[in-house]
């Protein structure tokens, strides 16, 4: 089966089975391999993608649900010469620890500021309850995020 897509912005047609994991196709088929899979039960939120602008759990997801949607890894919000503001604040605010659950932390709280560009922080707590960190307290990671969006107010780096 012949499944079309776009993934960060590319247009991409994936070969296979329908059947199969949207996480083992990124990681696996496509080389994106950002998008961890932390429990492969949808409890950690290692695995979240954005899906036409919405944070899925790539791990439940099957690859035939891509069809004709606009999917974006954490390969496609930023490079290293040129970071989103988001990953410019976790690195700036020092919430990058082990990095694991990075992406998909990073993923939703794109997803958040898109919607919500001035979030306190019990919204930004929410916005960020799927994504499960075994380093921090959460606090530098909130932290990243409000810097993050003061920042995108002000048309600046955090």
């Amino acid at each position: 089966m012949s499944i079309i897509c776009k993934i960060n912005g590319n247009d991409t047609e994936i070969q296979g089975a329908s059947d199969r994991r949207v996480v083992d196709v990124l990681r696996e088929d496509l080389g994106l391999t950002g998008t961890k899979e932390g429990c492969g039960a949808g409890e950690c939120g290692a695995c979240t993608i954005l899906v036409d602008g919405e944070p899925r759990l790539s791990c439940l997801m099957m690859a035939v649900q891509l069809q004709d949607k606009a999917v974006t890894t954490i390969e496609g919000i930023g490079e290293s010469e040129a970071l989103h503001p988001v990953q410019e604040a976790f690195v700036e605010q020092g919430a990058v620890q082990c990095g694991f659950c990075t992406p998909g932390m990073v993923l939703s709280a794109v997803n958040l500021l898109s919607l919500h560009p001035e979030p306190d922080r019990n919204r930004i707590r929410r916005a960020l309850s799927g994504n499960l960190c075994r380093c921090t307290g959460y606090v530098k990671i909130v932290d990243a995020v409000e810097a993050a969006a003061r920042a995108m107010a002000k048309g600046s780096k955090p």
